[in-house]
């Protein structure tokens, strides 16, 4: 007795600190990423065409030109896989007195650039932040800068930095190579910084999330490991437990069924009763008339028969006309009819408390023989009667 005490405390403890560590493991949003979605993103951009590429490459006064206002916009898809599709627009003017393409302009000129590019998520190697998104991709586009078309090939660096699952900052610059150096053109970088807004998300579990999903999946397996040992402790005594209920279902199943067949003798004795008197069928009048005819008085003598045998039955009789006179009349009659039949039944022998009596006058017709209804006689003939109903038995 004392080592199972301390079996089921041991049990009941380890159960205890599995319980507290799974409610200190639950899955929360924190531990939620956003796997795909769509991304669109304003901001503004700057471009460095001087050709020094990274010579004096933070030189904005002279080298760097942009616009006071938004002049980047783009729309891109990312998927589960870390891999992202997006297209970009950017305007953007050289401005004049900057040095492009070796040479310091003398006006403004315009700088339009429609690009694509694929990306791919480092987070995939090194892991999720939640927050910091770095990426690199490549792509390629068309530029019209310094009044020179070219088609580019692209390379880019870059990452976003995330406020919640919607909104964001991203920043980012991409290199810009002419995929034909004819007429002077040359390479040059752009840099970008601006709102990115997600839409369409389709969110999964970060890597700690997968941890802690793994480690609750672990809790529960240890935790089932315990219970079927409570419950191989508990087997024997619960099988004892169920010979013994089944020993006595077996008792209550034998009480039971002796139970229903008496039951069942009462109301097969009940319904064979209940068909002898429909059998005889009703006691019929004729009109205006309570004398009760030889077919009548056969059906009564064969009832009084049955009340006889029988000395715990007990009828209520009830009594009716046809519609044709008035209400008083006909509740009157009914009246007569009802008394008729009872005395003719007390006559051959029945005690008068197995009988009792009501007279329903013309309100319950057997058919549409309405005073509002034509009728031939053969159908008011059916509503003259008395009927037997069965009140104990």
């Amino acid at each position: 007795m004392k080592t199972t005490s301390i079996f089921s405390f041991l049990v009941f403890f380890m159960l205890s600190s599995l319980s507290f560590a799974q409610d200190e493991l639950q899955i929360t949003a924190k531990d939620s990423i956003v796997q795909s979605s769509w991304i669109f993103g304003v901001g503004l951009n700057a471009v460095d065409d001087s050709g020094n590429v990274f010579d004096e490459l933070l030189n904005f006064t002279d080298e760097w030109n942009l616009v006071p206002y938004p002049s980047r916009v783009s729309i891109g898809r990312y998927f589960k896989s870390g891999l992202g599709l997006e297209a970009i627009g950017t305007y953007n003017q050289y401005k004049e007195g900057k040095n492009v393409d070796g040479e310091i302009l003398t006006e403004n000129i315009s700088y339009y650039g429609i690009d694509g590019r694929i990306t791919y998520d480092l987070n995939k190697i090194i892991g999720e932040t939640g927050w910091f998104d770095p990426y690199v991709g490549i792509g390629a586009g068309y530029t019209d800068a310094n009044n020179r078309g070219r088609g580019t090939y692209n390379a880019i660096v870059g990452f976003r930095t995330w406020f919640s699952d919607r909104w964001g900052l991203d920043l980012n610059a991409t290199g810009k190579w002419a995929m034909s150096e004819s007429e002077g053109v040359s390479n040059h970088l752009q840099y970008a910084a601006g709102a990115v807004y997600q839409f369409g998300i389709e969110k999964g579990l970060s890597k700690r999330g997968e941890e802690k999903l793994e480690l609750l999946a672990a809790i529960a397996k240890e935790k089932q490991r315990q219970t079927d040992s409570i419950n191989e402790v508990n087997r024997l005594k619960d099988e004892a437990l169920l010979a013994e209920r089944l020993k006595k279902q077996k008792e209550a199943d034998a009480l039971a069924a002796a139970e229903k067949a008496k039951i069942d003798a009462i109301n097969k004795r009940k319904a064979e009763i209940k068909s002898k008197i429909e059998d005889l069928g009703y006691v019929y009048f004729d009109l205006n008339s309570s004398y009760l005819n030889s077919s009548s008085k056969k059906v009564l003598e064969s009832l009084a028969d049955v009340l006889i045998e029988i000395p715990t039955l007990k009828l209520k009789i009830t009594s009716h006309t046809d519609s044709r006179g008035t209400s008083k009349y006909n509740d009157w009659l009914s009246q007569r009819r009802v008394d008729k039949t009872k005395e003719y039944l007390i006559s051959k022998g029945v005690s008068e408390e197995k009988l009792t009596t009501e007279a329903y006058g013309e309100s319950m017709l057997l058919n549409d023989c309405n005073d509002d209804t034509y009728c031939p006689e053969e159908k008011h003939a059916v509503n003259r009667r008395s009927e037997f109903i069965i009140q104990e038995f």
